[in-house]
C-alpha cells in the first residue's frame, strides 16, 4: 500500500490536525510490524490533546507521522490544512523531545533564540506563516530570567528543559509535539513544569499533542486524551477533560479528577481486554 498524497493549499491555521485511517507497518529484512492500524483523529486549533497508552502502543509513532518525521503506510494526513512536510517546511511544526537537546555551547538566551536564526528565511511567496515569539518573554515566563546567559551545563535538568519548552513556543510555530517531556525528571520538578507548560500554553493558545505514560498529568494538562489499544495501536477512545482550566491544579485528588483518571484507566483496561 502507498500512503495518500494530500493537496497542497493556504495555511488553514483554523483547521488543526487530522489523520484518517492511518496505517503504519515497519519492515525489514527480517520483519514486519504494524505499528498502527486504522488510526483516526482530529485535533481543533487551539486544543491539547493527549496520546495516552502502553508502551509499545504507537504514540510516538502518531507524533512522528504528524510532525512529517515518518511517513504513514496508507491513510491521510493534514496539519493546518496541507501535508506534515508543508507544514514543517514552513516552519510551523515545533519539536520538544524527552530531553532538551540545548547547544551546550549557546547560552539559554541564545538556546531559545536559535529557531528564528535559523528559520529567518521567508517562505517561497515572500510571507512566513508563523510568528516568532519574543525569547527574553519566553524565558521569563517559565522562570528562567535570571539565567539568560548561562551555559546548559550550569542549569538543572528541569531548568534545561524549561528552556527547551521555551525555545519551542519562541518559534512560533502553530502546532507543538512534546514527547514525553518531563519524563526523565523528578516529581516535584515534574510537577513545578507541568503548571509552568499550563501557564505559557493558556498566554499563546498553540495547538499542542502530548504524549504520557501518566495518566495524572494527561487529566491535569488536556482537553482530551486520546486512549490507544497496544499494538497495533488504534484509537480505543477519547476522554473529554471538563475540569475548569482556571483551577485545575488545585482539584488534583478531588473526586473529580479521580472519576476522570479512573475513566481513562478504565478505557485502557477495555483496550487490553480486546486483545486477549
Amino acid at each position: 500500500m502507498t500512503a495518500s498524497s494530500v493537496a497542497l493549499g493556504p495555511l488553514d491555521t483554523d483547521t488543526g490536525v487530522r489523520l484518517r485511517g492511518v496505517e503504519k507497518v515497519f519492515r525489514s529484512r527480517r520483519s514486519t510490524v504494524q505499528a498502527l492500524s486504522s488510526v483516526d483523529l482530529e485535533i481543533r486549533s487551539g486544543e491539547f490533546v493527549t496520546l495516552f497508552g502502553p508502551s509499545g502502543c504507537g504514540k510516538s509513532t502518531v507524533l512522528r507521522i504528524i510532525a512529517g518525521l515518518e511517513r504513514e503506510t496508507s491513510g491521510e494526513v493534514s496539519v493546518f490544512g496541507t501535508s506534515p512536510a508543508e507544514a514543517s517546511k514552513r516552519k510551523n511544526i515545533a519539536w520538544i523531545p524527552q530531553s532538551s537537546a540545548l547547544l551546550p555551547w549557546l547560552s539559554v538566551k541564545a538556546n531559545a533564540s536559535l529557531s528564528n536564526v535559523v528559520n529567518r528565511r521567508p517562505d517561497r511567496n515572500g510571507t512566513t506563516s508563523r510568528t516568532p515569539l519574543d525569547p527574553v518573554q519566553l524565558l521569563g515566563e517559565v522562570g528562567l530570567s535570571d539565567f539568560l546567559g548561562a551555559k546548559p551545563n550550569q542549569l538543572s535538568g528541569g531548568m534545561r528543559q524549561r528552556a527547551s519548552i521555551a525555545r519551542g513556543f519562541v518559534q512560533g510555530a502553530e502546532l507543538m509535539l512534546m514527547d514525553e517531556p518531563f519524563s526523565a525528571l523528578d516529581e516535584l520538578t515534574k510537577d513545578a513544569l507541568q503548571l509552568r507548560l499550563l501557564e505559557v500554553w493558556s498566554q499563546h493558545r498553540k495547538t499542542i499533542v502530548f504524549v504520557t505514560h501518566s495518566v495524572n498529568e494527561a487529566v491535569l494538562l488536556s482537553d482530551r486524551i486520546v486512549v490507544m489499544t497496544p499494538r497495533p495501536g488504534r484509537i480505543q477512545g477519547v476522554v473529554d477533560i471538563t475540569l475548569p482550566r482556571e483551577n485545575r491544579p488545585e482539584l488534583a485528588g478531588t473526586p473529580e479528577f479521580t472519576a476522570l483518571v479512573d475513566e481513562v484507566k478504565q478505557v485502557l483496561r477495555t483496550g487490553w481486554e480486546g486483545e486477549r
